[in-house]
């Protein structure tokens, strides 16, 4: 990367000169240089030691720049870029600080005749109250965003000097399209600071204005703090953004409009549920941006330790409610005429997902709250049409179940999800949704984003599923909810039955007819109470980490044992676990029990291949079973964790391997050779979870018997199913720990 010798500020107010401080103190450059057309500010950043020379005139020192920083407000870009033109050297560098984009790219155009290759337009999203150059600080930028809007012409030498820049400032670097950027910042930024501005322009020019402004609380002030920012500049940035930030504008009014109307007519309903929502998506997406949700994966770490010496595993534990159930009390409560109550609610980031999302689509949902959730259903017909996309995280069975029950609807929409998610494959509903009449555009190879039409009149149709699939199953008999005739869907293998089950519970008719299951579009579903019974592939990791360790007696409450999820209760007890099921009764359509496991030595087995979709999501767990018993375990039929959250065949051999356990990698399965009661069974290791849940919390419970610690990086997904695992896993007798590795962020 070519060296910069002299870095130009045209601007010196408090980004310009802020930007010089981070640079220097980074030793970004060897000189630094100014041009402003205040002598104060010229004279105050000699003065702090912001620049090393200064003047009023760009010809002056602008030949002798490598990289030239443009803070000047976005209006008079153009004739700046104007002056600029005949003094550049050839390979200069230039970058901006606007908060416009769309309009600084058109300036340039106008200048030069085209957008420069070593133009790349920025905006560090960081500001004060105070401007000039005497409010510039060195720090102005760290933990900051700064959005980079480079265009396809854009020479990547440059943008990598650019992108420097702003990480050595201390700031995290992003990048947007030109538009995309106009649009959300005319959102984010400029729609608060013009409500600011009119609000305290609106108060002050009341007669009691001084005795409003003596007793405002905080929350006007921290509303109103940004009108004290500079008015020229946000002058210019409004007329230089019109468009989106009228658009912006317009939304609002609406959403004011709407407001009035509800006070005005003593609408409760109307008022709550707009709180709600905007409560809601508050704190839902505030807790992805501060790295407690999907994002964490990425940005912040959380390591799983563990330590030797754990066990036995004894107590009584009831685990997170079933994810599968939650989705699906959701997507019904929403749909039914009335007002659902759930109990039991899984609060995990998945089953939140889609929760968020029937919000979005204009539904009103109180919680949760402990676990309690209140469904103001809408109707069949009552959705609305969102405003953005769909964002479900990291949630296969959001995404799947969605796309049936949106394939039908009126209105267009599109689901989206974190980069985990848009690698998985969605042909596999996409598909049979186009046979019922459905317009789905995917990405490459089937995976998301889903494009889905609305308006399209949907046809049952009868359908073979490839492949056991409880989640493509569900989808199409949800799209058959709006279909004319009956929609089929047969299955080579059984699977989770929740969502026949639960329709039948909101009093919808489903028949079952061997591994067929139907229905007549055209009906109503009535709202009902559900009371979700613990997860049992959350319970999984217990029921395994009792099975393992000598000296356990572990007791877990109220788990599902539904027929079509009970293949590890089966599994288990061939493989000669001690397994009990006690206060076996029927809570909301589905069977529950009390589950106690006692430690007894296992054996390897060769797994039914019928008991093989009645376990999919369990095997990450089983898998650590079968390197505790004696003998072979082999798995064969099980090709569809090949596409789960992660390769979960190859990832789980790979870590048991680094374990010091021998197993065999076939297409369909995996071999493993157990090593029996041998007091360590896994050895030290630092394990890749890939970003998979079950994978995670599957190699904690190995740390039970294992020699030394465990350590298994980037778990903070195990949010997605199962929130406060490790501690309730400590409670019971195992020695995890999470932590935050030291300067990863």
């Amino acid at each position: 990367m070519a060296e910069i010798k002299n870095l130009l500020v045209v601007g010196l107010g408090l980004i310009g000169g802020s930007v010089a401080l981070a640079a220097r103190k980074a030793g970004f450059a060897e000189r630094y240089l100014g041009v402003d057309l205040a002598q104060d500010e010229r004279q105050g950043a000699l003065t702090l030691g912001v620049v090393d020379e200064v003047s009023e005139h760009l010809e002056d020192l602008a030949p002798q720049a490598d990289l030239i920083v443009l803070a000047v407000p976005v209006l008079a870009m153009e004739p700046v870029l104007q002056a600029l033109k005949p003094h550049l050297k050839t390979d200069a560098i230039l970058t901006d600080v606007g908060s416009c984009k769309a309009v600084i790219a058109e300036a340039a155009e106008r200048v030069f005749g085209r957008q420069p290759a070593n133009f790349i337009l920025g905006h560090p999203i960081a500001g004060a109250e105070r401007s000039g150059v005497a409010a510039a600080q060195v720090d102005l930028f760290r933990n900051r965003k700064v959005i980079l809007t480079p265009t396809a012409t854009n020479s990547p030498q440059a943008l990598d000097q650019v992108r420097r820049l702003w990480k050595l400032a201390g700031a995290e670097v992003l990048e947007m399209d030109i538009r995309q950027h106009d649009e959300v910042l005319a959102r984010t930024s400029h729609l608060p600071h013009l409500l600011a501005f009119s609000l305290v322009d609106t108060l002050a020019r009341r007669d009691e204005r001084l005795d409003i402004f003596r007793y405002a609380a905080g929350g006007f002030r921290d509303f109103t703090r940004v009108a004290a920012s500079d008015p020229v500049m946000w002058r210019d940035i409004f007329l230089a953004n019109r468009e989106a930030t009228l658009g912006a504008l317009d939304e609002f009014l609406e959403g004011v409009q709407r407001l009035r109307d509800a006070v005005e007519h003593r609408d409760a309903e109307e008022l709550v549920s707009t709180f709600t929502h905007a409560k809601s998506a508050r704190d839902y997406f505030t807790a992805l941006l501060n790295e407690t949700g999907y994002q964490t994966m990425q940005n912040q770490k959380i390591n799983f330790v563990t330590q030797p010496g754990g066990g036995p595993v004894q107590g009584r534990i009831r685990v997170p409610g079933d994810k599968s159930i939650s989705h699906r009390s959701i997507m019904l409560g929403a749909l039914a005429e009335g007002i659902t109550q759930v109990k039991g609610f899984l609060e995990g980031e998945d089953a939140l997902a889609t929760l968020q999302t029937f919000r979005d689509l204009g539904v009103l949902i109180e919680g949760p709250h402990n676990g309690e959730v209140t469904i103001h259903g809408v109707g069949i017909n009552g959705l609305k049409a969102p405003q953005d996309p769909l964002y479900l995280g990291n949630s296969g069975t959001s995404m799947r179940l969605l796309s049936g029950l949106l394939a039908a609807q009126s209105f267009d929409c599109e689901l989206t999800g974190d980069a985990s998610l848009s690698k998985r494959p969605m042909g596999r509903v996409a598909d049979p949704l186009r046979l019922m009449g459905a317009e789905i555009e995917t990405a490459e190879g089937g995976r998301p984003p889903l494009k889905i039409k609305g308006g399209q009149p949907l046809k049952g149709i009868h359908y073979d599923l490839p492949m056991a699939s409880a989640q493509v199953k569900s989808c199409l008999l949800l799209a058959g909810l709006w279909a004319e005739g009956e929609t089929s869907v047969t299955e080579p293998a059984p699977t989770r039955d929740h969502t026949e089950r639960m329709l039948q519970g909101f009093g919808y008719p489903v028949k079952k007819d061997g591994a067929t299951a139907s229905l007549v579009g055209g009906g109503q579903l009535t709202a009902c109470d559900i009371d979700i019974p613990a997860d049992i592939s959350s319970a999984t990791f217990f029921m395994v980490a009792a099975a393992i360790t000598p000296g356990s007696d572990l007791t877990l409450e109220h788990v599902g044992i539904n027929p079509t999820r009970d293949g590890v209760i089966n599994i288990l007890r061939l493989m000669g676990a001690d397994l009990e099921l006690s206060n076996q009764r029927e809570v909301g359509g589905e069977p529950v029990a009390d589950i106690r496991v006692r430690y007894q030595p296992l054996k390897g087995i060769d797994i039914p291949e019928d008991q093989v979709p009645l376990a999919i999501d369990e095997f990450p767990a089983l898998f650590i079973a079968a390197a505790c018993a004696e003998g072979i375990t082999r798995l064969r039929g099980a090709e569809e964790l090949r596409v789960k959250e992660s390769d979960r065949i190859q990832v789980m051999a790979d870590g048991l391997q680094a374990l010091g356990v021998d197993c065999t990698v076939l297409d369909d399965g995996i071999d493993i050779q157990g090593k029996g009661e041998a007091e360590a069974v896994f050895t030290t290791a630092r394990l890749q979870c890939h970003h998979d849940h079950r994978i995670a919390m599957s190699f904690a419970v190995a740390g039970l018997r294992a020699s030394g610690s465990i350590t298994i990086e980037d778990c903070a997904t195990v949010n997605t199913s199962f929130p406060g695992f490790a501690e309730l896993a400590s409670s019971v007798g195992m020695k995890l720990e999470s932590e935050r590795p030291a300067g990863r962020a």
